[in-house]
């Protein structure tokens, strides 16, 4: 197993102690690490799941926006960020492993290492209540 990058060990040691949803994800969309809070929108505790290949966590999501229309990737905030090396908010629907689709709030941004490497992106979500 490689060694990780000193940055990333950092900000999954800061995300363990986050009450809002976060996620750790490196350059190839695979995703190193989400909190207890993001365990309830992910649908599965990071203990039983650990390290996801992007196919893994990524081919039943099916983000669309808030109607329910299937969101284009440069739509997406967290495509958005791990592309264009920026910072990207957007409310979408997103399902999770355990198959239940959930309305979120997502504000992702680049993890950017020592020397302007670009180490991956960190997603903070937090759930959306819907009206009554």
């Amino acid at each position: 197993m490689a060694q990780k990058a000193l940055e990333l060990i950092l900000i999954r040691q800061l995300a363990t102690r986050l009450a809002l949803p976060m996620f750790v994800i490196d350059t190839t969309s695979r995703l190193l690490f989400y909190n207890a809070a993001a365990e309830r929108i992910l649908g599965r505790r990071f203990a039983e799941t650990g390290e996801l290949a992007a196919e893994e966590w990524t081919s039943g999501l099916d983000p669309t926006d808030e109607q329910g229309a299937p969101l284009p990737p440069a739509k997406q905030p967290l495509l958005i960020a791990s592309r264009e090396r920026r910072p990207a908010h957007g409310r979408l629907w997103v399902r999770g492993l355990d198959n239940v689709r959930r309305l979120v709030d997502a504000t992702c941004f680049p993890l950017v290492g020592m020397g302007d490497h670009h180490l991956g992106v960190v997603a903070i979500t937090w759930p959306v209540e819907e009206p009554a």
